[in-house]
């Protein structure tokens, strides 16, 4: 049974883009499309897509308040298209806050260098958030748990993509004040939106979050977000520090959280607590491998609290991740066992 998609945009021309890419591909179809925020909630209903695809800013309903309706009466997994500005990270931000999963930018010279890649990277993401829907991903069995304190947390690393932003949201309410690991977050993300992500976690944790920048000390109770489009390793000499350089063009994912992990590995080993969360792909699963062979620890988030379960699943299956764990339990766990 193909996935069965509704197009939301004010632009016809985006939308028979759109339509084009979704239907050239064989395991989906467009069922509709929608002109604005409104036509999109009666078709939701109406059509009973499997994913949305969604613009912001259009005419009688605008794209937010749409997803907030569409969540609030028969949810279903929205997709929402952005422009890489400030503002257009305000606004892609506040979409995921609504219960949007994931976005693209609605510039596809941007998502990536060729037409095949462009088809791919919009038809790939709406398979992944489609099969979470349908939850026919492949079960996949969790190691047994090790409970107990752990050994000398001195860096905590997280590595996230698709999903990550409202799992990070909900994971960092329940860190409280006077929580001393410093952490560092790499979240796949358009360099445009880190600093805007920063500063929303900063208004809603009682930690310090900042967007790294090159030479930050690594600081007790401080939260560093890996700036997008970028590169972050640390480095534990002269009291740990944070460099952030320019990405080769041959890695994939900018920020990676392989290139995240395998620094912390070789600095801080076994003393590193590594955390992967909910997102596409395998990213990490290679950083992960080299903090095991350091000692290090690390955990990773369960196929039932993940938007996408790829990059745990890519964890758990190879026997690296320590522990598996529900998101509302990763909280309670640091607090316990690091802090």
């Amino acid at each position: 049974m193909s996935i069965r998609v509704l197009v939301v945009d004010d632009s016809g021309f985006f939308r028979r883009r759109v339509s084009d890419i979704i239907n050239g591909d064989g395991r989906m179809e467009v069922v509709g499309v929608a002109s604005n925020g409104r036509e999109a909630i009666e078709m939701n209903e109406s059509l009973q897509p499997d994913v949305i695809t969604m613009d912001y800013e259009m005419p009688v309903m605008d794209g937010i308040t749409a997803v907030r309706h569409i969540m609030a009466s028969r949810p279903v997994p929205v997709l929402m298209f952005s422009s890489l500005t400030f503002e257009g990270a305000r606004v892609t931000l506040d979409s995921l806050d609504a219960g949007a999963v994931d976005f693209l930018p609605k510039n596809f010279d941007q998502i990536a260098k060729d037409a095949v890649q462009i088809k791919r990277a919009l038809t790939d993401k709406i398979a992944a958030v489609a099969r979470k829907q349908s939850r026919v991903m492949p079960q996949v069995a969790a190691r047994p748990a090790v409970k107990g304190q752990l050994s000398r947390t001195e860096l905590i690393v997280i590595g996230t993509s698709t999903g990550g932003p409202a799992a990070l949201q909900t994971l960092f309410k329940g860190i409280p004040a006077g929580f001393k690991t410093p952490i560092i977050i790499v979240q796949h993300m358009p360099g445009s939106f880190t600093k805007s992500f920063a500063e929303r976690l900063n208004n809603l944790s009682p930690l310090t979050v900042t967007e790294a920048v090159d030479g930050d000390r690594i600081e007790s109770g401080h939260v560093y977000v890996a700036p997008g489009g970028m590169q972050l390793m640390v480095d534990k000499r002269l009291g740990g520090s944070i460099h952030i350089r320019e990405s080769d063009e041959r890695v994939n994912y900018r920020p990676c959280v392989d290139i995240a992990f395998a620094s912390a590995a070789k600095h801080y080993g076994r003393n590193t607590l590594a955390i992967i969360l909910t997102g596409m792909g395998a990213d990490g699963r290679e950083g992960a491998r080299l903090l095991k062979q350091s000692g290090a620890t690390v955990w990773a988030q369960d196929e039932e609290s993940c938007v996408i379960f790829g990059m745990p699943m890519s964890v758990i299956k190879e026997g690296l991740s320590d522990e598996v764990l529900s998101l509302k339990d990763i909280a309670p766990r640091l607090v316990t066992e690091v802090s």
